[in-house]
């Protein structure tokens, strides 16, 4: 085996640690609100979970895949060390943040480990001054952008679905209410899993093919069909191990919730995730799930929302890109000391 088809074959299993870790990270969205309403059990809802994680492999292409991958930094500057100095940013990240039970974004943590580390590269090869040039600032654009714009439309979505479940179910009791409710759940959860699946995954194939393009074994960016599937297996495995740090603090330290809550939450957070999928954006799908909680929670009085909780985790969100480029930086000052 020669060294760059065996350095090839570290940084994709790598990648797919990351899709692992991704997966257990955020398996507090898919599974955090049906858990808190005791829908399912803990066990139960990542086994539901992980299953249409993975069977959303097929569901909307590869277009966000594309944008990761080709569509966020200039491929003219990315080689596989740079990759690889990503992907350990971002995973240094994420088990960080993990730690201590804060709901990041993993999808923001691996573009800002990946930017990171393909700006250290250019600055070692033609000075500081030209950091930016390995950023493409019109894929940047858009997704600062839905940084800010996704939650809030989760957040609306679900507020306006709580205002129609109520008016709908003006006349019965909340327990009957949630007797209907608590089989809608199963739905939501399953919906909220596979629009998760389908975005989150595709980051994953995009760094992936981004290595091979890089290495030289494909011609173009065309994800192929076992990446697609490794990349699926990964995150649905990682969602089968848990997160249950963050599930705790996104399905009962935010604001309570019950099965109707619960339901306009999830969907909210789902329909959300799709609209930035059907676009080709990486979306956080933490960032968008906790939107929606807050959505519900505030459509009963807004002191509902634990605000200063939510305080301290938007201000992880605000640190997420910048701290994994960061860490994919000195990741690539580190690989480059070794003689990487």
């Amino acid at each position: 085996m020669d060294s760059t088809l065996l350095l090839v074959a570290v940084i994709i299993v790598v990648a797919l640690v990351f899709d692992f870790i991704n997966g257990f990270h955020d398996a507090a969205n898919s599974v955090a609100t049906v858990v808190s309403t005791r829908v399912l059990t803990p066990g139960q809802a990542v086994i539901w979970a992980a299953f249409f994680n993975f069977v959303a492999a097929f569901s909307f292409g590869t277009g966000v895949a594309k944008t990761v991958g080709q569509g966020m930094v200039r491929l003219e500057y990315v080689t596989p060390h740079v990759i690889l100095a990503g992907l350990v940013g971002a995973i240094v990240w994420d088990l960080l943040t993990w730690w201590f039970g804060l709901p990041t974004s993993s999808s923001h943590a691996l573009l800002g480990g990946y930017a990171g580390a393909a700006m250290a590269h250019v600055i070692r090869l033609k000075g500081f001054a030209h950091g930016l040039d390995a950023i493409v600032l019109s894929g940047w654009t858009k997704t600062v952008i839905f940084i800010v714009a996704a939650p809030l439309i989760g957040l609306v979505i679900a507020y306006v679905l709580m205002i129609v479940v109520y008016w709908t179910f003006r006349n019965s009791t909340p327990k009957r209410m949630d007797s209907h409710f608590r089989r809608l759940q199963l739905v939501s959860a399953a919906l909220l899993s596979w629009s998760h699946g389908t975005n989150d995954a595709q980051k994953t194939m995009g760094i992936i093919t981004g290595v091979l393009v890089s290495a030289g074994y494909l011609k173009r960016f065309d994800v192929p069909v076992p990446v697609i599937l490794a990349a699926h297996a990964a995150i649905a495995l990682g969602t089968l191990s848990g997160g249950w740090r963050i599930v705790r603090t996104m399905g009962s330290r935010l604001t309570r919730l019950k099965p109707r809550s619960g339901f306009c939450a999830e969907t909210a957070a789902a329909l959300s995730i799709l609209l930035a999928t059907e676009l080709h954006l990486p979306v956080s799908t933490t960032h968008v799930t906790a939107g929606a909680i807050s959505g519900v929670g505030s459509i009963q009085r807004f002191k509902a929302v634990r605000w200063g909780l939510a305080r301290n985790i938007l201000w992880a969100w605000v640190l997420t890109i910048p701290a994994s480029a960061v860490a994919g930086w000195i990741s690539l000052t580190l690989l480059s000391f070794l003689g990487a």
